[in-house]
């Protein structure tokens, strides 16, 4: 080696100093030449959303080796799909991307799926534009796979998903509904107070939504002893939902909450949030946040089977009221394309930081589903006026700039659980 290294080096470049300049410029050339198939996110300046969507949590594939892994995570997908819908990096996170005009079909034709309820169905509703069912969502660095309705069914085969939250999940469970009927999976309808269940015979499945604004224990104290003559509103923080209990043994259990934890909702948190046999007399909403997302972290750590049971947590979508609130006036009929520059976005919400760090330390896996940046540009996918037969023509009428028209922004969110558990069963195969 000593002969050959004096046969190819010139005499100059003996220099103890030029040899290690060459060495630094090969070294950077090859690297440079490489990084870019890695990072090719134009929002990495940012530190407000591309820090804490992408870098918080940070697990390859957050179902693999799911007995032994106790963190939270935006699922990183995998490339390796049978199907070979995914290309890019070898890893990616699906949560971070842009929205793209697409003008093929949504998943269903909009106003087709009975299960779309009137306040969602922004097209019967009379909505003139089409913009907000033409986008899809498109993650930096590869491409998820599109909604396979008979694969998700195959995967589902024989087994119980159950959405529990608010109303934003059940915008989810009836695109999902209405995503599968479109591929001929056709099912029975079965209602029961504060739930709703899609029951597929031939697939032995049922994928059922119920209603539990706020995961912990809501009720209505009735008047009696006292003096009031109306029911007073209380919330057990300290205890889970009893719509909950029995499903600890579901296969998929998708949770959310968000959109109720807000002053107007909880009564400003005053003789409203109660501990035991305490009513506090003021609570602050975050405080009370933190304490029931706990009681329900602690329910599911005591009480699911993380060997049969795979957990998600939906984050929180985002609203988009202008010049009010959603009780004072705020509208966003006037929006029909995508916030386009990402400076626009409203900060990361507290709501999510809290979650983040409760999941981060339960010893179940969580698959988490953050789509709280991809909804922040979606300004235009609301119902604003559009939330009902005739409603178009009261403009009056308080604005809808919380839930998504159907077809719509949410069937992006079911394309990306789709994802996810694709990830999964080719994990475990």
């Amino acid at each position: 080696m000593s002969q050959l290294r004096n046969t190819t080096i010139p005499q100059k470049l003996q220099s103890k100093t030029l040899i290690i300049s060459t060495i630094f410029i090969l070294v950077t050339t090859i690297f440079f030449l490489n990084y870019p198939l890695q990072y090719n996110n134009p929002f990495n300046s940012s530190t407000t959303w591309s820090t804490l969507t992408s870098n918080l949590f940070s697990i390859t594939n957050s179902t693999q080796n799911r007995s032994s892994s106790h963190e939270a995570s935006s699922p990183v997908i995998q490339v390796e799909y049978e199907s070979g819908n995914l290309t890019g990096p070898t890893s990616c996170d699906m949560f971070d991307g842009s929205w793209v005009y697409d003008e093929h079909d949504p998943v269903y034709k909009p106003g087709s799926c009975p299960f779309v309820g009137n306040s969602f169905n922004c097209f019967k509703s009379g909505r003139p534009d089409f913009g907000y069912f033409k986008y899809r969502w498109q993650p930096f660095g590869c491409d998820i796979p599109r909604f396979d309705g008979k694969k998700m069914m195959e995967m589902l085969k024989g087994k119980r998903m159950v959405f529990i939250g608010d109303s934003l999940n059940r915008n989810m469970w009836e695109s999902l509904v209405c995503s599968l009927l479109a591929f001929n999976i056709y099912g029975t309808r079965v209602l029961k107070r504060d739930t709703m269940s899609f029951q597929i015979k031939d697939y032995d499945c049922s994928i059922t939504v119920i209603t539990a604004p706020f995961l912990v224990q809501q009720w209505k104290e009735l008047p009696g002893s006292t003096d009031r003559e109306t029911p007073v509103e209380k919330l057990r923080i300290d205890a889970i939902h009893d719509g909950i209990s029995k499903y600890y043994d579901a296969d998929f259990l998708i949770f959310n909450t968000g959109h109720w934890w807000n002053h107007n909702k909880v009564q400003n948190g005053e003789n409203f949030f109660q501990e035991g046999e305490v009513l506090h007399k003021k609570m602050d909403v975050g405080e009370a946040y933190k304490i029931a997302l706990n009681t329900w972290a602690q329910w599911v750590d005591k009480n699911v089977n993380m060997t049969k049971t795979q957990v998600f947590f939906v984050g929180y979508t985002s609203t988009h009221f202008k010049g009010g609130d959603w009780n004072s006036g705020g509208n966003c009929d006037k929006e029909i394309e995508p916030v386009k520059d990402e400076k626009l976005l409203k900060p990361y919400p507290w709501l999510m930081t809290t979650l983040e760090t409760i999941i981060s330390k339960m010893t179940t896996p969580i698959i988490y589903l953050n789509i709280t940046k991809l909804t922040e540009y979606r300004q235009d996918g609301h119902p604003s006026i559009y939330r009902g037969p005739g409603s178009k023509s009261h403009r009056n009428i308080a604005q809808d700039c919380s839930h998504w028209c159907l077809p719509g922004v949410p069937e992006s969110w079911n394309q990306l659980l789709y994802a996810s558990l694709l990830s999964s069963s080719n994990s475990t195969n």
